[in-house]
């Protein structure tokens, strides 16, 4: 029994300054080197991956609940965790989670031109992904579930996200990356599934239930809700009044929170998971040689 729970001791997690190392030297380097075709490909399903869990969020909040308005946020961001489950086992590519790359570049192990070459492929087709979920959610009629109630609260959801000023959406994009790369991070340092699983679901939900915002995820949540207002229907149900609704525009959507989100994403995992991690377990390194 000794010698079992010794073997699991040693095998089952890396500790959190080798996992900065395997990150930094390894993971994130690695992604730099992908093909075009492979950073495509792998950055669609990541887009699509997290529209999944955008949509069943969506869908588990529709309706009245007994439970009060927290508990009910709070089941919608369970569910959304299965989106960053989805990407991170299957190796998928998610812009958020590649800001961390900027650990390969303060170690000199990466060039800036690399790593924009990753970006500028990832976040695209992160578009392209959510896009296409969100158009086949459209074509699907799954708005009009439940009465198109959760045609309803696409819109309605898109509506809040469109309508925050450029400062709320900035700060709530630092909150959100903030934890999704140490989602990451955490499950970067588990060699099981279930570990990865567990590392994920907390923080997670911690950002969804609390309302923070990620550009990802609202490159469905956004045009999922201006899909959505072209059902009278469920135009109706929304209980938006028409100049709500007009606000819900591309323009608004691109300038007013896809912008500002990204940003704050940026800033989130740079500033509060790359720096603070690298000069805890690299930045030493470098002072002892």
């Amino acid at each position: 029994m000794a010698e079992e729970e010794k073997v699991i001791s040693t095998q089952d997690c890396l500790t959190p300054s080798t996992a900065a190392h395997e990150l930094c030297d390894k993971v994130m380097t690695g992604k730099a080197e992908y093909s075009k075709t492979k950073l495509i490909s792998l950055a669609i399903a990541a887009g699509a991956f997290i529209a999944f869990g955008a949509q069943v969020s969506l869908t588990v909040m529709t309706g009245d609940s007994n439970m009060g308005w927290g508990f009910t946020k709070l089941i919608g961001a369970m569910t959304f965790a299965t989106g960053l489950m989805l990407v991170t086992l299957t190796g998928a590519e998610l812009f958020t989670g590649n800001v961390m790359m900027t650990f390969s570049v303060l170690e000199k192990k990466l060039s800036l031109w690399k790593l924009l070459r990753n970006w500028s492929f990832v976040y695209t087709f992160n578009f392209v992904g959510s896009i296409l979920v969100a158009a086949l959610v459209y074509g699907a009629g799954m708005g009009h579930n439940g009465g198109d109630a959760v045609g309803a609260t696409a819109m309605q959801t898109a509506f809040s996200k469109i309508n925050l000023s450029f400062t709320e959406a900035f700060f709530r994009g630092i909150l959100c990356n903030w934890l999704v790369c140490l989602a990451i991070f955490m499950a970067s340092t588990s060699k099981r599934v279930i570990g990865k699983i567990f590392a994920i679901f907390f923080p997670i939900m911690t950002f969804v239930a609390s309302g923070y915002e990620h550009s990802v995820a609202n490159m469905f949540f956004i045009p999922n809700g201006i899909l959505m207002k072209h059902i009278p229907g469920i135009v109706a149900a929304s209980g938006l009044t028409p100049d709500q609704v007009a606000t819900m525009t591309w323009k608004g959507f691109f300038l007013n929170n896809l912008l500002p989100v990204t940003l704050g994403n940026m800033v989130g995992a740079f500033v509060f998971v790359v720096l603070l991690f690298w000069t805890a377990y690299l930045r030493e390194e470098h002072r002892q040689h």
